[in-house]
C-alpha cells in the first residue's frame, strides 16, 4: 500500500497546517472596530471550488456586522428611543388650564332675550390657571429621564455585544464543523482506497479475508462519520442563521476560513493592567451606573415634593348690567396643597430604597463583569496554550507516525491492525486540532468584543 493512497495525509500536510498556522489577522480587525460599520446584505464573495452552486461565502466581519443589527438588537433600540422620548415628556412646565363657565341660569323665569354674550341673564366667565413648580422639580425630572435614557443606550450597546459574541461563537462552530466535514471526507476516501487495495490483495491471495473485511468496516465507519459531520455542519449553519438574518439559504452558505493569529502574548500582558478600566467601560456596568444616578435624582425629586407647588389663576366674569353693579368682574386665585399630617414620607422612603438597591445592583454588576473578564482571560490563555501544543507537537508527531506506519505497512513491516490504529490516531488528532483552533478563536474573539467600545 503506497502513501499515494492516503489523500487524507496529503490534506493534513498541505491544507490543515496552513489553516491552523496561518490565516488572516482577524484579531487586528476586531481591535480596529471595523466590525461596527454597516454591513452590505446580499454581498457575495467568490465561492471556493467546492462550494455549492449559488452559495454565499460569509466572513467573520459580515457575521458580526449583521449580528449587531438583528431583531434582538432592534427591540432594545426601540426601548432606547422610547427613553429618549421620555426626556421630552419630562422637560416641560405644567400646562396652563383654561376654564369656561356659565352659571346663575334661572330655570323658572328663563334667561331673557337679546345677545347671548351681552343681554341674556347668564353669569359667564373665562379663567386661566397655571401651576408654578417649586423645588427644582422640572430639572430633577428631566435629569432622571436623561440618565435613564443613558442606561437604555448602554443596554442597547450591551445587547449588540452579546449578539456579536453569540454570532462569533456560532460562526467558529460552523467553520469548525465545515472543516471537520472536509477532513472526514478525505479520511473516508483514504479508507475506501485502502479497502479497494485490500480486495485486490485478497483476490491475489496476498491478504486474509478477515483483514479485508476489517478494511471494509473501517471504510463504512468513515463514511458514517462523514455523514454525521455533515449533519452537524447543517445544524451549525441553522444555529447561526437567526443571529444574522442573512439573505439566502443557510445550508448553502460557506464560511471563509479566517482564524485569528498573532499578538496574543502582548495582549494578555496588557489585560492584566487594564482589567479595572475595561470593567468600568463595559456597557452593562455603565447601564447599572446610569441607573444608580437616575435613582439618586429620583430620590431628590421625591424630596422636592415637600416644596409646595403654587397654582395661580384668574377669571373674568360677565353678567348683564344691573343698576349700581358693573357687568364685568374679575377673580384672582392662589392654590397650594396643605401638607398637614403627611409630607410625602412614603414616596421618599420608596425612592430611598430604590436608590440603595441601584447601588447594590451596580456593585453586583461590577463583580460579575470583573469575574467574567477574568474568566475570559484565563480561557483565552488556556486555549492559546492548547492550540500551540497541537500546532508544534501533537499534530506533527501524529502526521509522522501515520506516514511511518503507512510506509512500514507497504514494506510488510507492520500489521494491518497497527496501520488502522495509526490512522485512527491521526483522525482523532486532526479533529482535536480543529476544535482547539475553534476554541482559541472563540476565546480571543469574545475577549476582544467584551473589551472594545461599541458605538450603535
Amino acid at each position: 500500500m503506497s502513501i499515494r493512497h492516503l489523500p487524507g495525509l496529503r490534506l493534513a500536510a498541505h491544507t490543515l497546517a496552513p489553516r491552523l498556522l496561518g490565516g488572516v489577522m482577524t484579531a487586528a480587525w476586531l481591535a480596529s472596530g471595523a466590525w461596527a460599520q454597516a454591513p452590505t446584505p446580499g454581498a457575495s464573495l467568490t465561492p471556493g471550488p467546492n462550494a455549492a452552486p449559488h452559495a454565499q461565502t460569509l466572513s467573520i466581519e459580515q457575521v458580526l456586522q449583521a449580528a449587531g443589527r438583528n431583531l434582538d438588537v432592534a427591540v432594545v433600540r426601540r426601548s432606547y428611543e422610547a427613553a429618549q422620548a421620555d426626556i421630552l415628556a419630562a422637560d416641560h412646565a405644567p400646562l396652563p388650564v383654561l376654564t369656561a363657565k356659565a352659571g346663575a341660569i334661572d330655570l323658572n323665569n328663563g334667561v331673557g332675550g337679546g345677545s347671548l354674550l351681552q343681554d341674556k341673564r347668564i353669569d359667564k366667565g373665562v379663567g386661566l390657571d397655571w401651576t408654578w413648580e417649586r423645588g427644582n422639580k422640572r430639572a430633577l425630572r428631566t435629569q432622571t429621564s436623561r440618565q435613564t435614557a443613558e442606561a437604555a443606550q448602554a443596554d442597547w450597546q450591551d445587547t449588540i455585544t452579546l449578539q456579536r459574541v453569540l454570532a462569533l461563537q456560532a460562526f467558529y462552530d460552523w467553520l469548525a464543523a465545515h472543516l471537520r466535514v472536509e477532513e472526514l471526507q478525505g479520511m473516508a476516501s483514504s479508507a475506501q482506497a485502502l479497502a479497494q487495495a485490500a480486495q485486490r490483495r485478497l483476490q491475489a491471495g496476498d491478504l486474509s479475508a478477515q483483514d479485508a473485511a476489517r478494511t471494509d468496516i473501517e471504510a463504512a465507519r468513515a463514511q458514517a462519520d462523514g455523514r454525521q459531520a455533515e449533519l452537524e455542519r447543517q445544524r451549525a449553519a441553522l444555529i447561526l442563521a437567526p443571529l444574522i438574518a442573512w439573505p439566502g439559504q443557510p445550508l448553502q452558505w460557506r464560511p471563509r476560513t479566517e482564524w485569528p493569529t498573532g499578538g496574543q502574548a502582548q495582549a494578555l500582558q496588557e489585560a492584566q493592567t487594564r482589567l479595572e478600566e475595561w470593567v468600568e467601560q463595559r456597557p452593562d456596568v455603565r447601564a447599572a451606573r446610569e441607573r444608580a444616578q437616575a435613582a439618586q435624582s429620583a430620590l431628590q425629586l421625591a424630596r422636592a415634593q415637600q416644596s409646595h407647588d403654587i397654582t395661580w389663576g384668574g377669571t373674568v366674569d360677565h353678567y348683564p348690567a344691573v343698576t349700581g353693579i358693573t357687568a364685568r368682574q374679575m377673580e384672582l386665585r392662589l392654590q397650594m396643597p396643605l401638607q398637614w399630617g403627611y409630607r410625602f414620607e412614603g414616596e421618599i422612603g420608596r425612592a430611598s430604597a430604590l436608590q440603595s438597591q441601584s447601588q447594590e445592583l451596580l456593585e453586583r454588576t461590577r463583580l460579575g463583569a470583573r469575574a467574567e473578564l477574568q474568566t475570559l482571560l484565563q480561557a483565552w490563555d488556556a486555549a492559546r496554550d492548547r492550540l500551540q501544543t497541537y500546532e508544534r507537537d501533537i499534530l506533527p508527531r501524529a502526521l509522522r507516525v501515520a506516514q511511518q506506519a503507512e510506509l512500514a505497512y507497504t514494506q510488510g513491516a507492520l500489521t494491518l491492525t497497527d496501520l488502522l490504529d495509526a490512522r485512527r490516531t491521526l483522525r482523532t488528532t486532526r479533529l482535536e486540532a480543529i476544535a482547539a483552533q475553534a476554541d482559541f478563536a472563540k476565546a480571543q474573539g469574545t475577549w476582544q468584543l467584551r473589551t472594545q467600545p461599541v458605538t450603535p
